[in-house]
C-alpha cells in the first residue's frame, strides 16, 4: 500500500530556521545540524528497506503562488497565498509500506525530529493513497 505521508511548518518556522525575528523559536546551527543529520538517516533507512518511493522538503510558504480558474475564465495568479497561513505542508514522504501499523511506526519516528525547545507541535499526517475507481 502506498502513503503520503507529510510534516507541517508555519512561515514563522522558516524565518526562525533562517535567523529571523519569529514567533517560533530561532534554530541554531547545531540545531538544523542534527534536524538534517535525523532526515537523512531516516531517508537512507527507508530506501534500504525498499519503502521510500520519494521524499522533498519544500521551501518557504511565501515563495508560494495559487492559480485559480474555471473553463471559460481567465486563470487568477496570487503570490504568496500561504504567507499569513497559520500551518501547511512542509514536506513529505511517499512511502510503500505493508500497511497501516508500518507507516503509523515511521510517522511516530518522523515526530521525534530534533527542534529547538518551545517548537510548536504539529501532527505528521498520513494519508493512504487511493485506487482509481473502476469504471
Amino acid at each position: 500500500m502506498k502513503y503520503f505521508v507529510t510534516v507541517q511548518a508555519s512561515q514563522a518556522d522558516y524565518d526562525a530556521m533562517e535567523g529571523k525575528d519569529s514567533s517560533s523559536p530561532r534554530w541554531s546551527g547545531d540545531e538544523i545540524t542534527a534536524m538534517v543529520a535525523f532526515m537523512n538517516e531516516l531517508n537512507a533507512e527507508l530506501t534500504a528497506s525498499g519503502e521510500l518511493l520519494d521524499g522533498q522538503g519544500f521551501t518557504a510558504p511565501a515563495d508560494a503562488r495559487f492559480v485559480t480558474g474555471s473553463p471559460g475564465r481567465d486563470p487568477v495568479v496570487t503570490d504568496h497565498p500561504y504567507a499569513d497561513a497559520d500551518v501547511l505542508t512542509a514536506g513529505y514522504w511517499l512511502l510503500e509500506c505493508s500497511g497501516l501499523d508500518r507507516v503509523t511506526e515511521i510517522a511516530a519516528r518522523i515526530t521525534q525530529c530534533p527542534v529547538p525547545a518551545g517548537s510548536p507541535e504539529y501532527p505528521v499526517v498520513i494519508r493512504p493513497i487511493g485506487e482509481a475507481p473502476s469504471a
